[in-house]
């Protein structure tokens, strides 16, 4: 993937085969993200109106809240078609997280809610980041979502078939490598450790490095009611869940049971390197 090609597993997984909204609007485990990523980065973001570069903004999921919040958003997806829903919600356009189109210090927020999920080079990655940082104005945020490596663990479970060889061999490889290769279900992927993600972002030049777990630790009691037959967990449950996502944040050794993770960190002011 180092020539800015994105996987063709990935352009088939989101422009022919999911669209990523129903999951984030219509799961229990994936409102819950939803809900968490906006709380999350609102105690961060500057007042309105800012610059935001939501940057593998797919089909504007997050853009909508951000611009209804009056936020001034600019999305870049490599997705053809996540491109043309956007546009009815943003500025929008095709492109590439490693190799933004956009100005030097032009953003006072980028974020990447995605991008690092599909990137299994390091290489890559870091590209990706600088890229971010390169836009992001001195003292801006940058903001990057990133899958827990433990979460196909946790997942699997609730569909009560990790015991099964074929998956138990699958998340095995994955505990073990931290890369899914796409191979049925999910698309290719990289997992990351909350530590790694931290020095990652470090290591493009950002500051004040703050790792978030999204849905926190009982996010996987939510989806397994949900795959139970009957209703479904209770708003009662989801709100404990979200309870405890809140009530972990002060201890980093939960951070592992989370689903997702979220990282922010700040451009340095003054003389940029």
């Amino acid at each position: 993937m180092s020539n800015l090609e994105l996987a063709p597993s990935v352009m088939r997984f989101y422009g022919e085969t999911v669209n990523e909204d129903d999951r984030l609007r219509s799961s229990a485990d994936g409102r819950m993200e939803l809900a968490r990523t906006q709380e999350l980065l609102r105690r961060f973001l500057p007042p309105v109106p800012a610059r935001v570069l939501d940057v593998g903004g797919g089909t504007g999921i997050h853009a909508e809240w951000l611009v209804r919040d009056g936020y001034d958003v600019t999305l870049v997806d490599p997705v053809p078609r996540h491109v043309e829903s956007a546009s009815a919600v943003c500025r929008a356009m095709v492109g590439d997280a490693r190799d933004l189109q956009q100005q030097d210090d032009s953003f006072d927020v980028v974020q990447l809610l995605g991008p690092l999920y599909h990137l299994p080079e390091p290489g890559d990655r870091q590209r990706a980041l600088a890229e971010a940082r390169r836009v992001a104005k001195p003292g801006g945020l940058v903001a990057a979502a990133a899958i827990n490596r433990y979460a196909s663990l946790f997942e699997h479970v609730t569909y009560a078939h990790l015991h099964a060889e074929r998956i138990h061999a699958s998340v095995t490889k994955i505990l073990e490598t931290a890369i899914y290769d796409g191979a049925r279900g999910f698309t290719l992927s990289y997992f990351h450790r909350a530590e790694e993600l931290v020095t990652e972002l470090g290591a493009s030049g950002l500051t004040d490095v703050q790792v978030f777990g999204i849905e926190g630790p009982a996010w996987s009691l939510v989806k397994a009611a949900e795959q139970q037959p009957g209703e479904g967990p209770t708003d009662d449950l989801i709100a404990s869940a979200m309870a405890a996502a809140r009530m972990a944040e002060p201890y980093p050794e939960l951070l592992a049971a989370s689903s997702h993770l979220l990282a922010v960190g700040r451009v340095p002011t003054g003389t940029r390197s």
